[in-house]
Order: C-alpha cells, then sequence, then structure tokens
C-alpha cells in the first residue's frame, strides 16, 4: 500500500473534519464543501487522519509540504550520529613517549563521541603475566576518566586482553561541539582579516600627513 495520503478527489468518504490551512479547527463539513473550499484558497484538501471517524483533513500546498518534510528528512540524515569504535593496540611493556602517542589519540576518539576498544597484545613470555595488561589498562582509563568510562571491564580473549571505553558525550553533542568550534574558527580568521584591512585604511591618511610638502621652485 501506498504511503501517500489521499488528497483532493481521491478521497472518498461523504463528510470530514476539516482543518484550515492556518491550522483552525473548521469542524465536520460534506466532502463537497471541503473541495469547494480547498479551490477557494487554492489549495490541495489533504487527508492527514484517515482512521479517525471522519477523516481528518488539512487545507495545504501538498507539493510544498512534501518538498519541506523531505528536506527536514534529508537534514535529520545529515544529522545523524552513528556510534563507531576505534581501536586502540598497546604492549604491556610499553615506553612512556608511545603511551603517551596512544593516549593522545584514545583522548581524541572519546572527545569525538566514540566508543574505543584497547587491545593490550601479549608476546611469548608475557602471557603469564596478565597483570600487567590489567595495569595498564587501569591506567588509561583512570588518566581518561574525564572523558570516559570503562564500558566493558578488561578480559583476556586468548593472547590479548580487551577493555572497552565509552565517551561520556553523545556523538550529537560532539559534533555540535565540532561545528561550533569551527565556526568560531571562521569568526576569528575574518575578525583579523577586517582588522588588518582597517589599519591599512587608517595608516594611509596619516602617511599622506606625514609627506613632506613640494617646495615650491624660485622664479
Amino acid at each position: 500500500m501506498s504511503a501517500e495520503p489521499r488528497i483532493n478527489d481521491r478521497i472518498r468518504v461523504p463528510e470530514v473534519r476539516l482543518v484550515g490551512p492556518s491550522g483552525e479547527q473548521v469542524g465536520i463539513v460534506p466532502l463537497a464543501k471541503a473541495l469547494e473550499l480547498a479551490q477557494e484558497y487554492d489549495l490541495d484538501l489533504v487527508e492527514v487522519a484517515a482512521t479517525a471517524r471522519p477523516p481528518v483533513c488539512k487545507l495545504m500546498d501538498y507539493g510544498k509540504f512534501k518538498y519541506e518534510s523531505a528536506m527536514k528528512a534529508r537534514e535529520a540524515r545529515k544529522n545523524q550520529a552513528h556510534t563507531v569504535i576505534k581501536e586502540m593496540k598497546l604492549r604491556p611493556k610499553i615506553d612512556p613517549h608511545d603511551y603517551d602517542t596512544k593516549k593522545g589519540h584514545v583522548v581524541r576518539f572519546l572527545k569525538q563521541g566514540d566508543k574505543v576498544k584497547i587491545t593490550i597484545m601479549f608476546r611469548g613470555r608475557e602471557q603469564s603475566r596478565p597483570e600487567l595488561g590489567f595495569r595498564l589498562l587501569q591506567r588509561l582509563a583512570s588518566d581518561v576518566e574525564d572523558l570516559g568510562f570503562i564500558e566493558s571491564n578488561p578480559k583476556q580473549d586468548g593472547r590479548n586482553m580487551i577493555m572497552v571505553l565509552g565517551p561520556h558525550k553523545k556523538k550529537t553533542e560532539a559534533m555540535a561541539e565540532a561545528r561550533e568550534a569551527q565556526a568560531a574558527r571562521k569568526a576569528g580568521r575574518q575578525g583579523s582579516t577586517d582588522a588588518v584591512s582597517q589599519g591599512d585604511s587608517a595608516d594611509a591618511p596619516a602617511a599622506a600627513a606625514e609627506a613632506p610638502a613640494d617646495t615650491p621652485s624660485e622664479a
């Protein structure tokens, strides 16, 4: 069945509950009267509640309504947030510099509203020291606790130990903040450009005033 509502002559009921163009309640009127009003206003009669008794119909520009609905749906899809699970791999005996680099990536992912799967990879004899991986995961979770929380506690998975961190911020909030920051940076750059332009304009008269006057030639 079509999801499109019935409009104008496709409406087949003896009477309808009519809603005016501005949302005002006209009341229950014969279908012929409703169609006559639609022609008078140069609008469409659109059935908006087919299961009501009698059905509810509204006077509107159906073409414009469909276009605006499509644009709203498109914007909603554009702003829809998809949660992404990023992955970061560490070794149990990672050196401080590499740890700081990896932690920086985790911070960035959490700020973006993404989940992060942390994997500790054990090799050789390291597999007999799972506490090293556990302590490293706990340390990382503590270092980023302002941005994320432990969604899945550390657990052994073969030669690896895995923990999942979830962001405190929702993806939509992170996206909105990123857009605001981008707009602020753009406004700042524009302000700097305007200030430079104004400064150049202000210096021009001063330079002209400081320029020596031409000495009249002697007769």
